[in-house]
């Protein structure tokens, strides 16, 4: 059995790509598929089976694309009522794929419609579980209350997952590999491992969800401080329902042009250096400077799904890899066009007097702009107004501005596009970014 697991480090996402015989299914695909493809034909396989999971929250998945391009068979739950080609896999349904066997348990929690696969070759097993079981957690169950097909309160959802841990695995062995579709970083879950695969005989043991305690004492245990949820969550699961447009042809549509300046809401992909140095007014500054920072997260947390705006990108050369980026979550239909900066009608941010601020805070009004359940494990500043960042633009009125504002987070990043949100918001108002300095002040 040849597995190959796909990593998307925004996103903590991991696809598979499994091979028998010069046979390959495709688990839980990214929005750009040409990875897909070129593992086929480097291991001269040909795709013919793309299977879903669930209709994915955090994520644009590639499966209508890719059969369209190679005429696999798309698999899912019939419960997800999906609005694409397809063919239902439940509980009882198999597939063979060369020497390996796919089956599908329903395995409800996260979604109603979730399923686990299970492949098994010989005496080898190995469990693609989707959003369901993570190592060292399981799916957050309250991101289908108003989105999908099937909808169902987290309270439902909690249930469910309750019953699909305790009795869907149980015939399974203990060296049954589990593969997820989430690492640690991703809001799917609240407390999931670094690790990229485990055994199921390792989550038995070490795995909260599988230890020995009530269906109530699991239901709260679940419930109890998930991270929040980004506005872009059930507009991804629609998508995912349909099937999205192809990757390219999308991207290629959006105007581009150089050396120019527009009004209007911006997003400004660029570095916070970049940025603080001079921008148009009106610009958010959501970072995808690195390839491993969280854009695609917080550009769906903080502009909402269908809200149009232009996007700022460093250069040329670099376009076509940032609206790859920005369509991960199906968010390259909102962008108007994309440009880069003349020099006009650009300002710059104010820049903090640091020892000012260490020895007089009372000067400033801080603004923390963490997320809630950080803020409720302590606060760097005892005075500091708590606004999370994802509802950062709707609360910035109800900040005081009679006094210098200071913005923070844990690291820099969420404070970069916190002040940046201030800067448009309160006009006048004068807006510093604390940025790293953070570090300086954390016990």
């Amino acid at each position: 059995m040849t597995i190959k697991q796909f990593e998307y480090k925004p996103l903590s996402h991991y696809s598979y790509a499994i091979i028998s015989d010069g046979k390959m299914a495709v688990i839980d695909p990214e929005r750009d598929p040409q990875q897909y493809l070129d593992y086929a034909k480097s291991n001269n396989a040909k795709i013919v089976a793309i299977l879903e999971t669930h209709p994915h929250a955090d994520f644009v998945s590639s499966h209508l694309e890719l059969h369209k391009v190679t005429g696999a068979t798309i698999y899912n739950s019939e419960k997800l009522g999906a609005d694409y080609p397809h063919q239902s896999f439940d509980n009882g349904d198999s597939i063979s794929l060369g020497s390996i066997t796919l089956k599908a348990i329903n395995t409800p929690g996260h979604s109603p419609d979730s399923i686990t696969i299970v492949a098994t070759e010989g005496d080898k097993t190995a469990l693609f579980t989707g959003d369901t079981l993570f190592i060292g957690d399981v799916g957050r169950p309250d991101l289908r209350e108003k989105s999908g097909k099937t909808q169902a309160k987290r309270e439902e959802l909690a249930e469910m997952m309750y019953d699909t841990i305790t009795t869907k695995f149980n015939d399974l062995p203990d060296n049954a590999v589990v593969y997820p579709a989430h690492g640690a970083g991703s809001l799917c879950g609240k407390s999931l491992s670094d690790a990229a695969s485990s055994t199921l005989g390792m989550e038995r043991q070490s795995n909260w969800a599988f230890k020995k305690q009530t269906k109530e004492e699991f239901i709260s245990t679940l419930l109890d401080g998930q991270p929040f949820i980004p506005a872009y969550f059930g507009f991804n699961v629609d998508i995912n329902k349909v099937g999205a447009d192809n990757l390219d042809p999308s991207i290629a549509e959006i105007p581009f042009t150089e050396n120019t300046t527009v009004k209007g809401l911006i997003v400004d992909m660029r570095s916070e250096d970049a940025f603080k140095n001079g921008h148009l007014k009106g610009s958010f500054n959501i970072q995808a400077a690195s390839d491993t920072a969280k854009f695609e997260t917080w550009l769906g947390a903080i502009v909402k799904p269908k809200e149009t705006f232009t996007l700022v990108i460093d250069a040329k050369e670099n376009k076509d890899k940032l609206l790859n980026r920005l369509a991960k979550i199906g968010y390259e239909k909102q962008v108007k066009q994309v440009i880069t900066l003349a020099d006009e009608n650009l300002k710059k941010s104010e820049e903090l007097d640091l020892e000012d601020f260490k020895n007089n805070p009372d000067k400033y009004t801080i603004v923390d702009v963490r997320n809630t359940s950080e803020i409720n494990n302590g606060k760097f500043f005892e005075n500091a107004l708590a606004h999370p960042l994802p509802e950062l633009r709707d609360t910035a009125e109800h900040i005081p501005t009679d006094k210098p504002i200071v913005v923070h987070c844990a690291g820099g990043y969420r404070s970069a596009a916190g002040s940046s949100i201030l800067e448009t918001k309160l006009e006048g108002a004068t807006i510093y970014d604390l940025s790293d300095a953070v570090e300086q002040f954390k016990n």
